[in-house]
């Protein structure tokens, strides 16, 4: 309490009474947090236009804070907050807009003004998610089991001053007595009851009338504690959960989530999944068949060097092939690097003409998803480095060992492939030669790396890199 009036006095221009009005506020963001499962903090304006002061902050009890450390003091800049300094601005909710963190980690805000008596902002309350949060379903219904209690006890201290933090949560929330009457329903629940059709007032109404699921007021009552049911009523999708408190006063509690866009989106989600699987096992059908032709071809023609082309032709299109069949198998548009390389092996192995020669060949390093873009380019690069090391490191040996090593970088990462064969003069190198313009090419234009040689009498090492 006395660092919120400091940070006030110190950086706002804010009353005596706008301030105490904060501190009001800041008593409940740990309810707002537990319910939103999310941080929340309340932000005020400086004398800055396009700074905002960190007032107050609450962690979620039952999951982990997106936050190491406290940020109450701290700055929140217009250019990685935009949806705090608009609220502040124009005094409206903002929802569901990206944002940068004080510990430079991307959330979605949704933020809500607070008002004085004289409708002026001083103040927002500010629910932060992470970007990329999915919440497994079972294991977030045991937490809120788990605090059933302690959730019921907050939604009670909600629904004090008028009922006007429970308008920040995105849940409609109803409030019953022991007898069944609904005694309460915040603006989120008024707002949905009305697109459903509802013309009379939520308050003063039976369960069983408001009731959009097929519980019944006595199952309630009579059932667990809590309970979480999905429905399917006119255009939406409605997650429904019930809490009973059971102590005096009882009370039963219904609150209610629009799911509709997050169920359409994971509808659109499974059809991509399919449709990308599809796609991808059609491009690797006809870049196989496309190999068979070469393969045919290269079993007719007479002339040595075009035979040996046609087979690194084959040898190329089957690299690129492996990449699109584990994108078949995943249905996205990521693939492990290490599957991509290894699958490139796997058909070297199958495919290649130098039967006679025991080359060992293993993938080691780091293991890290790619696009299908990078993920192409890298399938190319390494099957033409493979190749080239079977066709010239070991000649007059019986044996040799080639090793792909990865190494994950922070902005660029790098994929080395080392011989012991017999090495070679760098300086010899064919300008000309197809193979090397191939690897250029694509490890500068594609993948935005360099491409490096060392080799000498124990070997060949062939080092690229390329952006992550």
């Amino acid at each position: 309490m006395n660092e919120i009036i400091n940070l006030c006095k110190k950086y706002t221009d804010l009353s005596k009474s706008d301030i105490a009005k904060i501190v009001d506020i800041s008593e409940v963001l740990p309810i707002i947090s537990d319910l939103t499962q999310a941080d929340v903090f309340i932000d005020c304006p400086t004398k800055n236009p396009n700074e905002a002061i960190v007032v107050a902050e609450a962690k979620p009890v039952s999951r982990p804070s997106m936050y190491k450390n406290s940020v109450v003091g701290m700055l929140a800049l217009r250019e990685n907050e935009p949806a705090a300094l608009r609220t502040l601005e124009l005094g409206i909710s903002t929802k569901d807009m990206k944002a940068v963190t004080q510990e430079n980690a991307n959330v979605r805000q949704t933020v809500a003004p607070i008002k004085n008596s004289d409708k002026t902002v001083i103040g927002v309350v500010i629910v932060e998610k992470d970007i990329t949060d999915v919440i497994n379903k079972d294991k977030y219904m045991e937490m809120l089991a788990e605090t059933t209690e302690q959730l019921t006890n907050n939604l009670l201290s909600l629904t004090g001053n008028d009922g006007t933090i429970t308008n920040y949560l995105d849940d409609a929330i109803i409030i019953f007595d022991k007898d069944g009457i609904a005694e309460f329903a915040n603006s989120v629940a008024v707002r949905l009851y009305k697109a459903l059709g509802y013309r009379d007032q939520i308050v003063g109404m039976h369960f069983n009338n408001i009731c959009i699921d097929s519980n019944s007021f006595v199952d309630i009552m009579s059932g667990e504690k809590f309970k979480v049911s999905e429905v399917k009523i006119s255009n939406y999708i409605l997650q429904v959960k019930y809490v009973l408190q059971q102590s005096s006063p009882i009370k039963l509690f219904m609150m209610i989530k629009d799911i509709t866009k997050f169920k359409q989106q994971e509808k659109e989600l499974i059809l991509k999944s399919v449709a990308f699987k599809e796609m991808h096992h059609r491009v690797k059908n006809n870049l196989q068949m496309v190999a068979s032709l070469l393969s045919l071809q290269s079993r007719r023609a007479e002339n040595e060097t075009t035979k040996i082309a046609l087979k690194q032709s084959m040898s190329r299109i089957l690299s690129i092939a492996a990449t699109h069949e584990l994108l078949a198998q995943n249905g996205i548009d990521d693939v492990n690097i290490k599957d991509v390389i290894e699958k490139v092996i796997e058909k070297i192995k199958a495919y290649d003409c130098s039967q006679l020669k025991q080359i060992d060949i293993e993938v080691t390093g780091d293991n890290f998803e790619v696009n299908s873009d990078v993920a192409t380019s890298i399938s190319l690069v390494v099957n033409e480095l493979i190749e080239n090391s079977i066709e010239h490191a070991f000649e007059g040996h019986e044996k040799g060992n080639i090793r792909i090593n990865i190494e994950e970088g922070k902005i660029y990462s790098s994929i080395s492939a080392v011989d012991d064969g017999t090495g070679f003069d760098i300086k010899s190198i064919d300008s000309n030669s197809l193979g090397l313009n191939i690897v250029r090419s694509i490890v500068e234009e594609k993948l935005s790396g360099d491409l490096n040689m060392i080799s000498n009498n124990k070997g060949t090492k062939v080092i690229f890199d390329f952006k992550n």
